[in-house]
């Protein structure tokens, strides 16, 4: 098992995930923080070995970006941009594996850079960058083991896959793509390798503490995963999952590159030995496809075809090569104007931003957000001031009071969601509560007595899950509180 490197294009390579990585830092900061990300942040000042929504790596992740880096927006998210340029670099020491040479590493490095993906993964703190990371890694590291035929490089592959169950049970789908691909091919020589079952082993050990939270909690995650799949496909987030292909996991402007890829792994000879590849794509799809998956989910196998197209640029007639390159240019510029958070807040850019990525809309108005949660305390008696709690709908309002509200003296939130419902609300919960996020018919129904308090509003009036909100005082609890917990759960 060698590992070499080729240093001038390593040192181009490394100059590229540098200067993206400034990019990020200097970005990320201009809004707020996205719902998704206020759950983790949450959930990472509760360390424990799962959670109903995802692994734990990410959180663990958070714990330490927010020790070392701080709260704030581009301090969290330092550690996903840089696993983003480390996938780039990973991109094009793939195409070098395959026998291409500095500018088939760059423009390999580059393509994976400008993927939608990708890009919004550089900028939010989510268990997607992280996902995106192992299995690039995955599949660079597969293309050593194809390439030198050493089963030793099963052990690495085992890890990085350890990892990417610690960070979202998708890339199971990675894994039995692969398995497909192996079986399918002479590679499958290398399925009888003592090493293998090291590299399984490592896996499994890797895992082996969420394993046991599942078991201990009921596999609770399996029936949020199912809940959450029912609900993408009733309201049609999985629909046009091929045609959107061409749009969402590699960019637009790379798509003959990828194409080009997956004929290398098909061709002969020169794709022979890595066309197991090839058939882990295609199975792959034809999973997702079946199982209805949204289109993101894929995201983490377009790389591997992106550094197999760089490979053949050489082969494109200079037009084309030309074309490939002004292609990552525009798809370079488009991404920074509406991916990342870089728009003025109000501004005709911004409406267009927020129309081609609607996360963005979701990072707005969060600590005014808690403000005004303060101001409705502030105006309670005395009395209940000091013993009121927070009751939210969704697991952002949770979050953002748990981020914000301790400065403004309020208490953490309770929240019906994921992670805060197995939480539960404590040992001795409040009997009058601020409420946010949820309907008249569900405050009248479970609470004694309820006044309205207005709507969650923002100073720059953006359309956002927040908006319009109503705000409850609400007092005594109908049916008492392990009634109440049984019958709210809401997995989102």
């Amino acid at each position: 098992m060698k590992i070499r490197l080729d240093r001038p294009a390593l040192g181009a390579l490394l100059v590229l995930a540098a200067l993206r990585l400034l990019l990020h830092t200097l970005t990320n900061g201009q809004y707020g923080f996205h719902r998704d990300e206020l759950a983790t942040l949450d959930d990472a000042r509760h360390l424990a070995w799962g959670y109903v929504a995802y692994p734990p790596l990410t959180p663990f992740v958070a714990r330490v970006a927010m020790a070392l880096l701080g709260t704030a927006p581009a301090a969290v998210r330092f550690f996903t941009a840089l696993a983003q340029c480390v996938a780039m670099v990973l991109a094009g020491l793939m195409a070098r594996e395959l026998g291409g040479g500095r500018r088939a590493q760059i423009v390999a490095a580059l393509a994976v850079a400008v993927s939608p993906v990708s890009m919004s993964a550089g900028h939010l703190f989510q268990y997607v960058s992280f996902d995106f990371l192992w299995s690039v890694l995955t599949t660079y590291l597969v293309i050593r083991l194809l390439k030198e035929g050493d089963g030793r490089w099963w052990i690495p592959i085992g890890a990085a896959i350890g990892l990417g169950l610690m960070t979202r049970y998708t890339i199971a789908w990675l894994v039995v793509g692969l398995a497909v691909g192996f079986l399918s091919t002479p590679a499958r020589k290398l399925l009888m390798s003592r090493w293998l079952t090291a590299g399984v082993a490592v896996a499994l050990a890797i895992v082996l503490p969420n394993l046991i939270w599942q078991a201990q909690h009921g596999f609770i995650s399996l029936d949020f995963l199912r809940s959450i799949h029912a609900r993408d496909i009733r309201i049609g987030r999985t629909d046009g999952f091929l045609w959107k292909q061409f749009l969402v996991p590699a960019n637009i402007f790379t798509v003959p590159l990828w194409m080009a890829g997956l004929f290398f792994y098909f061709r002969k000879p020169a794709g022979e030995r890595y066309r197991p590849l090839g058939w882990t794509f295609v199975a792959a799809m034809i999973l997702f496809t079946v199982a209805q998956a949204r289109d993101y989910y894929s995201a983490p196998l377009y790389p591997m075809l992106l550094a197999a197209g760089a490979v053949m640029l050489d082969q494109w007639p200079r037009w084309a090569r030309g074309l490939n390159w002004a292609g990552l240019a525009v798809a370079f510029g488009m991404g920074v104007a509406f991916l990342l958070p870089v728009a003025p807040v109000s501004s005709r850019w911004f409406e267009v931003a927020i129309r081609v990525d609607g996360d963005l809309r979701e990072e707005i108005g969060w600590p005014e957000f808690v403000d005004t949660i303060a101001e409705i305390r502030d105006s309670l008696p005395p009395e209940e001031r000091a013993t009121v709690g927070i009751f939210t709908g969704n697991y952002g309002e949770a979050g953002a009071i748990d981020l914000y509200g301790p400065t403004r003296g309020l208490p953490q939130a309770l929240s019906r969601t994921n992670s805060y419902w197995l939480r539960g609300y404590g040992d001795s919960p409040p009997q009058t509560l601020i409420v946010v996020g949820l309907s008249r018919e569900f405050v009248e129904t479970n609470f004694s007595t309820c006044e309205w308090k207005g709507k969650v509003s923002n100073r720059f009036g953006v359309v956002n899950e927040e908006l319009h909100k109503d705000l409850w005082v609400c007092r005594g609890v109908r049916e008492g509180w392990p009634a109440l917990w049984r019958k709210v759960k809401s997995w989102q």
